[in-house]
């Protein structure tokens, strides 16, 4: 069978899967961009339908939910097992996160982390696990969505090609966006919605080259997310009269309401995870105590379980007085809270969704301008929806194209688009970060978007740096130094003491132009010694060395290995630290361009 294969005409087989081969393709031409991108939005909608199903199926055994599966629209009569099912959940929970805490030291990171820092490396094993955390806690009743392990599982599978295709660093980062947007394509049946969810919060910027994989993925997942499981996610709007300029006021000011409630429920769950990293609960614990409070809330209404899919059509299907309205939106913002701030793996994207179309529908109902509107509350029910969305979520062209797939209807797009960048732009100006975003801010990241940042941390010192250093001991005499050092033989001497550490810089022009003393073999270099506690260290980045640079005014330093032992490993100047950025820079123009 061997001699076989290795027969002449299977020669053309070969050919085609040799990875060599299949490698130079994908690195040398756009159109193996695109057919990766193909291929990662077929397991994009593969691994997001199998999650759906799964999850689903935990619902229908934990709670026995009916055939559709949606458990916060379920009427569930059995009150001890809407109690005992979180808290089983988060037991299950904290003791995967025991184990891991044991086995797994590195912080797991998400698409946005990795495209903005490490270039779109992503662990596949990290994101698995994550998955699994995700559907255990949405299985189990845990008030979050699946978008964010549909996301994770999708870009770690997209980023394990690229890296096994050895793909550039902006090549990997675009088709770990087009794992993203193969997710939410598939999740929500809207392609348009998948692509500029990896535009603006995955790659972090729109360019020809992108389009095309980007787009592809997004339109192949969701075709076979629709092949396997069809599409329920569509919002039957009804009708209603023609919207016309006097309408866009209402949704300017619900675009403003919704920020500013998007922005309380991320300090609400930034507020619940610092008083639990400020207790002595272990973290593995927390999820057992904050399904114990989701277990209290789903008793009063289960609308807050899970992420909300049911309880989202229950509501704009129906007419609901305002009281009822607004304590299932305190409850369900509650238990989202709860869930991510006791240690509960997810996303708000879905229940942001839920909680903002209950929003417009109490601004619809208790605003006196309606009285004579010709938008139905379920319209603004949309608005809403897409207003609170993009106040925790971003992406103000996303949550647009969100509705106009989900409804649609294109008339209410525009409406749609004027209340979503109201809401981005207050929060922009107000907080100034998404709930992704802030979670960065809050373990000391600086980053704001999933726009590539990571390339200038990776240009460190110890990569620009000269290993080769001229050196003399700090009490050499000038006549000595002289003797060591010809004038022309090199710019600058780096100084060591008696214990070989790190004791300043001289410039040996300097000292050749100081007149001759006959005293000059007792006289040592201490007036010449420059930049005695000024150096670099080999982790600092291309932005600090510069700053250093400018604070020093000098045009060279020495790199020293740590601050205690003060080992010189090296010398870096200026000019050399300014040629690598503007080199740099320019490439990332050139790729984002298309030029490369």
């Amino acid at each position: 069978m061997l001699q076989r294969f290795h027969s002449p005409r299977f020669g053309t087989l070969r050919t085609l899967f040799d990875a060599g081969r299949m490698r130079a393709i994908l690195r040398q031409s756009e159109v193996g961009l695109v057919i990766a991108g193909a291929f990662v939005g077929i397991t994009s909608g593969l691994a997001v339908t199998a999650m759906s199903l799964i999850s689903r199926q935990m619902h229908m055994l934990i709670y026995g939910v009916g055939d559709d599966g949606r458990l916060s629209s379920a009427v569930i009569d059995n009150k001890l097992l809407l109690l005992l099912a979180p808290i089983a959940g988060g037991v299950l929970l904290g003791l995967m996160l025991f184990i891991l805490s044991k086995t797994r030291k590195k912080p797991m990171i998400d698409p946005i982390e990795a495209n903005a820092l490490h270039g779109g490396r992503l662990s596949l094993t990290d994101s698995i696990l994550v998955s699994i955390q995700n559907l255990i806690s949405n299985g189990f009743g845990a008030s979050v969505g699946l978008e964010a392990g549909y996301t994770q599982i999708a870009a770690g599978i997209a980023s394990k090609l690229g890296l096994k295709l050895q793909l550039r660093r902006g090549d990997l980062r675009t088709l770990v966006g087009c794992g993203a947007a193969g997710a939410i394509a598939a999740a929500f049946s809207a392609p348009l919605t998948g692509a500029f969810y990896a535009f603006e919060l995955i790659i972090g910027s729109y360019t020809i080259v992108t389009l095309t994989p980007v787009v592809v993925s997004a339109l192949v997942a969701t075709l076979v997310a629709r092949l396997l499981a069809g599409n329920d996610v569509m919002i039957d709007i009804g009708d209603f009269g023609s919207v016309v300029p006097a309408d866009y006021i209402p949704a300017l000011l619900l675009g403003a309401v919704c920020a500013g409630c998007g922005i309380i429920l991320m300090q609400g769950v930034s507020f619940i995870e610092e008083l639990a990293r400020k207790s002595a609960i272990p973290q593995y614990v927390r999820p057992a105590l904050g399904g114990i409070v989701i277990g209290l809330l789903a008793l009063v209404s289960p609308q807050v379980l899970s992420a909300g899919h049911g309880a989202l059509h229950l509501n704009l299907g129906r007419d609901v007085a305002i009281p009822a309205l607004m304590g299932i939106l305190l409850l369900k913002a509650l238990a989202s809270a709860v869930s991510i701030g006791s240690g509960f793996r997810g996303g708000l994207f879905f229940a942001s969704l839920f909680m903002g179309a209950l929003l417009g529908k109490i601004f619809a109902y208790s605003a006196p301008y309606f009285d004579h509107a010709t938008l139905t509350p379920i319209i603004y029910a949309v608005v809403g929806m897409s207003s609170l969305a993009v106040a925790v979520i971003g992406g103000p062209l996303t949550m647009t194209f969100l509705a106009l797939e989900i409804t649609g209807d294109f008339p209410i797009t525009a409406l749609v688009l004027a209340a979503v960048i109201t809401s981005s732009l207050v929060v922009r100006t107000t907080f100034g970060y998404s709930f992704a975003t802030w979670r960065f801010h809050l373990r000391g990241e600086s980053i704001r978007s999933a726009h590539d940042v990571g390339w200038i941390r990776n240009l460190t010192v110890a990569r620009m740096m000269r290993p080769d250093v001229r050196s003399a001991n700090v009490n050499i005499s000038i006549a000595d130094f002289r003797h060591d050092f010809p004038i022309g033989s090199t710019q600058r001497v780096v100084l060591l003491d008696e214990a070989e550490k790190y004791a300043g810089m001289v410039l040996v022009p300097e000292i050749y132009a100081s007149p001759v003393d006959k005293d000059d073999g007792d006289r040592g270099l201490d007036e010449f010694i420059r930049y005695k506690n000024d150096f670099l260290q080999p982790q600092m980045n291309a932005k600090q060395a510069a700053a250093i640079f400018d604070k020093t005014e000098s045009e060279a330093l020495a790199v020293v290995n740590n601050l205690i032992e003060r080992k010189v490993v090296g010398q870096l100047s200026e000019a050399h630290t300014l040629k690598r950025y503007s080199e740099e820079l320019d490439r990332r123009r050139r790729e984002e361009s298309g030029e490369l």
